[in-house]
């Protein structure tokens, strides 16, 4: 640690308190993330016991008087007969709806869902026409999930790939702790969205809540409103031609594309000042928040 007091250090900003640490000294090392896939390859885009369906073949499961147990039972059993598409009806805002689905399957529930709704997902596109309850999409692998309305907090935590997308707006913490993928909001989305977010890209059509971004380590953050502000070590960066282009090919997809188009929107991104931050004693951790 530099030979510096803990009165100079109070009165250093948070990048001049950060090199005078030596946090910035050491570079980061390891196995990059990029994969590369072969578009000719045939094998292993499947589970190997996952049901062969087909999504011409479609049917209708009333969930009225069901429990969320037996409607998750019941979709494996309708798949497993060939259904790749099913109409979920009266879901009342069950809990737990459509969890753990990691195959092929088009899903549209009508209605509202509860709480941690369609986690878990490794496959299916799933549209929701109602509003969804907190940690919607949550742990999801693959696919595709839109929300017709509004979503509960940490709408799509930890998520890993596919798109999750909620046309109208969300709660706080959306993102949190995200590893990949893309989360689409259109309208709104509340504090510490993007909270140690790790990879993928997230879209806010509106504005956003208070601690964007914070101790995010990587990944990036549009916002087509206001922030209330960022968070620790979460700085705006330029937007390129690259991040315009890809706005509005995504935006578009999901008629979610601003009519004066994208050049308005903020790019927020990791500032990589805390990647040291494990590193650090518990007082010099004080010193720097």
């Amino acid at each position: 640690m530099a030979s510096v007091t803990e009165n100079e250090l109070k009165s250093m900003t948070q990048e001049e308190r950060v090199k005078a640490l030596g946090m910035t000294s050491e570079q980061l090392t390891g196995r990059s993330m990029f994969m590369e896939f072969d578009p000719g390859e045939t094998e292993r885009f499947e589970y190997p016991w996952a049901p062969k369906v087909d999504f011409n073949k479609r049917t209708e499961l009333d969930s009225d008087n069901m429990t969320s147990t037996e409607v998750n039972t019941e979709i494996r059993k309708l798949m497993n007969e060939g259904y790749g598409t099913i109409v979920l009806k009266n879901p009342r805002g069950k809990h737990s709806l459509a969890v753990g689905i990691l195959s092929k399957l088009n899903l549209i529930i009508e209605g509202s869902t509860g709480y941690f709704g369609v986690g878990l997902l490794d496959g299916p596109n799933v549209r929701v026409n109602g509003r969804v309850g907190w940690s919607c999409g949550e742990n999801m692998m693959s696919g595709t999930v839109l929300i017709e309305k509004n979503a509960g907090s940490t709408f799509g935590a930890a998520i890993r790939g596919g798109d999750l997308v909620c046309k109208g707006s969300v709660g706080s913490r959306t993102g949190i702790d995200m590893k990949g993928g893309t989360i689409i909001v259109g309208g709104d989305t509340g504090a510490l969205s993007g909270f140690m977010m790790q990879r993928g890209r997230m879209i806010v059509c509106g504005n956003a809540g208070k601690n964007l971004g914070d101790s995010m380590y990587d990944g990036t953050i549009y916002v087509g409103g206001s922030i209330k502000s960022c968070g620790v070590d979460a700085v705006e960066a330029e937007l390129t031609q690259v991040d315009k282009d890809w706005l509005e090919r995504k935006l578009k997809l999901y008629g979610l594309l601003p009519s004066k188009g994208v050049d308005h929107f903020t790019k927020v991104v990791a500032g990589k000042m805390l990647w040291n931050y494990d590193n650090l004693e518990p007082t010099e951790k004080k010193l720097i928040l």
